[in-house]
């Protein structure tokens, strides 16, 4: 593949971060990558495994001249960052982040970039419960689908650059309007998040004539809950940026506990029946 941009900066080199970086660099998309952080250790990491190819720990300086910045922090930090670079950034410079929220990320960063530059909103749907440069691999987007989001005010030949980028990163591309996208996303991915911290949490506060319940657990649980390994602050941030769509979706997941709950205690052999039925269906439909 043909160099699409000679110079990439990457704030946050995590999971997200440091496997886009190694996607683009092993594609030929990217000639050179600066890693912005604020832990010297994962930067010195990501620059030992090739990852990067400067540090700096100031963003403002860590962006200079670069095509594209590429933002991979907590949502809630990512328009604070936007504002903190905004004056050093290139003319024509592209900035783009991997927030899993996007109404509120996209409306705020619109209005923090400079004129000349570029804001577009995007989402790889993409990842695992670890975190650093060292959990970082160049396959992580491979196949998985990348949401953009752009608005009315989104600059075309941006979101083309955008979306060109993620493709050699092996993902499939598609858009969205930021509203919809956070409402789809609290119900596939900010609920079962909740839901999973919610589990771990009442089993582990159960008190079962003082044993410890949670010892006791086998394969299921652990794969039903292992996204409640999840980082806590991420989470917290995600929640509150997409409070409305969840609080929507937490009320629509207690009522069909309720009436699963409903069910059990009027001992409804059918509609139990019923219950799990419609629900393996579409969880088979998924697969």
């Amino acid at each position: 593949m043909s160099c699409i941009i000679d110079r990439l900066a990457i704030v946050g080199v995590g999971l997200i971060g440091g496997s886009f970086a190694r996607a683009l660099r092993e594609a030929g998309a990217v000639k050179s990558v600066v890693g912005i952080g604020r832990s010297r250790a994962n930067l010195e990491t990501a620059l030992s495994l090739g990852i990067i190819d400067e540090i700096s720990q100031n963003p403002a300086e860590g962006v200079r001249d670069a095509q594209v910045v590429f933002i991979s922090i907590p949502v809630c930090t990512i328009p604070a960052m936007v504002q903190t670079i905004a004056g050093s950034l290139a003319p024509g410079c592209i900035v783009t982040d991997g927030g899993s929220v996007k109404s509120e990320i996209v409306r705020e960063c619109e209005r923090l970039t400079p004129p000349g530059c570029f804001f577009v909103g995007g989402h790889p749907i993409a990842g695992t419960e670890n975190t650093g440069s060292a959990s970082s691999f160049a396959s992580l987007f491979v196949g998985k689908r990348c949401i953009l989001t752009p608005s009315e005010r989104t600059d075309s030949g941006a979101l083309d650059t955008v979306s060109r980028l993620w493709q050699a990163a092996g993902a499939n591309v598609c858009s969205m309007e930021p509203g919809h996208h956070d409402r789809i996303f609290a119900e596939i991915s900010h609920l079962p998040h909740v839901v999973a911290y919610a589990l771990v949490h009442a089993v582990g506060m159960a008190d079962v004539e003082g044993e410890n319940v949670l010892s006791y657990t086998a394969g299921g649980f652990r794969d039903f809950t292992r996204i409640a390994s999840s980082d806590p602050v991420m989470w917290r941030d995600i929640a509150l940026m997409n409070r409305d769509a969840l609080l929507a979706s937490i009320d629509g997941f207690s009522a069909s506990l309720a009436e699963l709950r409903q069910r059990i205690d009027q001992s409804d052999s059918l509609g139990l029946a019923e219950f799990f039925t419609i629900a393996k269906q579409f969880r088979d439909g998924i697969l």
